[in-house]
């Protein structure tokens, strides 16, 4: 009876039975293609147009760019080394690639100053990017735009330097004054700022430039590319915080300061920036002392930054509004002045809100600076159409200038999009 109880006993397996793999059609590239382009007959329909449409650009595109003439001293030579068939000639950027990167008047003997000046700005910026890097790297990050402007318009070392002083001397004085009020310590550090400004101007001796260290260079010699990068990184590093102060200036409870803010942000958004340029290149000078010689990149620079400024005040105000009014309740509670509000509580989640308005409009900045080109500043787009095109050489040469020119744009552009992307996802705590 015990054998053929023992016989009897269900079979329990000792071992997990492996994974089966899923079906070809419910996993893996098969399913993402079924889900995704052949969800339904009209997706799928979609789809094969689309697919149609990508093939028939390639195929005339490819061929075109593969078969490009790199080495030709005029578009004529591309032509006969070409034969008759449709190819490009890129052999306008081999011979045009200075222009385009640094304009026609740079010094050629100075190139690598600007692009020192390019490398040093991506080791400035990381600290303030990525914010899990040291603290210490700040430093460089405040000492970087005196360098940068000691590298790219050269002369005598002592105006950066005392520009740093007169930074330092104003921040001081802001810290000093802030703890009472917040406007007397903002608009302190700014006189103090201009005060040390003008009187080390007066001790500087006219001979200071005789011990200069780097070629003097105008700003009217800087084009190509490297002005559109100088009017978009100084703008939108300008015009954030000014934003800042005019969002906050809105919601002001002083009947002043807010009407000022009010109509300084309307009338900006009511202009156009061509027309805020133009007024950069003919009016803008008239309100500055005589003889001053305040150049045209330090007034478009003005418009351009009050023009963006305007546009991000508007975005933070909103990011401002969407903030529950406990948040404020919470910083009186815990009994901080404004200042500390702003600065502990209320800016940075506003800011964080604001991410996506800010970014657009930077995009919508650093593009917008190619219509410096109308007011005969040649930047990137002002060299392609310009001196470029004009010449005798390269004139009829057009899909390879300018598709050039928006290849370079895009990837700043998809480069500050993929970041503030990256940026919203690692502040995203409050979906965790």
């Amino acid at each position: 009876m015990s054998d053929i109880h023992a016989n009897s006993v269900a079979f329990v397996r000792t071992q997990e039975v492996p994974t089966a793999p899923p079906p070809n059609d419910a996993a893996g590239v098969t399913k993402w293609i079924k889900d995704q382009l052949f969800s339904t007959p009209l997706n799928g329909l979609l789809t094969l147009v689309a697919l149609y449409l990508i093939y028939t650009v390639l195929s005339a595109v490819l061929p075109w760019i593969a078969g490009g003439i790199w080495d030709a001293p005029s578009f004529a030579a591309c032509r006969e080394i070409l034969g008759g068939e449709s190819a490009a000639c890129f052999a306008v950027l081999s011979e045009r690639w200075n222009q385009l990167i640094f304009g026609f008047q740079y010094p050629e003997d100075q190139y690598w100053r600007p692009t020192l000046a390019l490398v040093l700005m991506f080791v400035a910026i990381a600290p303030v990017l990525f914010f899990d890097l040291p603290r210490k790297l700040l430093a460089f990050t405040a000492l970087y735009p005196f360098i940068a402007y000691y590298l790219l318009w050269g002369g005598t070392i002592f105006v950066p330097i005392l520009a740093l002083v007169g930074v330092a001397g104003g921040y001081v004085v802001y810290q000093r004054l802030v703890k009472g009020s917040f406007a007397a310590g903002f608009f302190g550090g700014i006189v103090a700022a201009f005060v040390i400004w003008t009187i080390g101007g007066w001790l500087i001796p006219d001979t200071a430039s005789d011990t200069a260290m780097l070629t003097a260079v105008p700003s009217r010699y800087m084009g190509g590319f490297m002005l559109n990068m100088m009017l978009g990184v100084t703008c939108v590093s300008l015009s954030v915080p000014l934003g800042i102060v005019l969002a906050l200036g809105r919601q002001s409870s002083m009947p002043l300061i807010k009407w000022v803010c009010v109509v300084f942000i309307e009338f900006i958004r009511g202009v156009p920036l061509i027309t805020l340029l133009f007024v950069a290149n003919v009016m803008l000078a008239y309100f500055f002392p005589p003889g001053s010689g305040v150049d045209l990149f330090l007034r478009v620079v003005i418009m351009i930054t009050m023009f963006s400024a305007a546009y991000i005040a508007e975005v933070i105000r909103g990011g401002l509004a969407a903030l529950p009014k406990g948040q404020y309740e919470a910083a009186d509670s815990l009994g901080l002045d404004y200042p500390q509000a702003m600065r502990l509580i209320i800016l940075p989640q506003a800011l964080k809100i604001s991410i996506p308005g800010i970014v657009n409009v930077a995009v919508g900045l650093f593009k917008d600076t190619t219509l410096v080109s109308v007011i005969s500043m040649f930047d990137l787009v002002g060299m392609v159409r310009g001196p470029i095109l004009a010449s005798t050489e390269w004139n009829g040469v057009y899909w390879e200038l300018f598709g050039f020119a928006a290849l370079l744009f895009f990837i700043v552009c998809y480069g500050i999009s993929q970041y503030s992307q990256w940026l919203e996802r690692r502040l995203a705590t409050d979906h965790r």
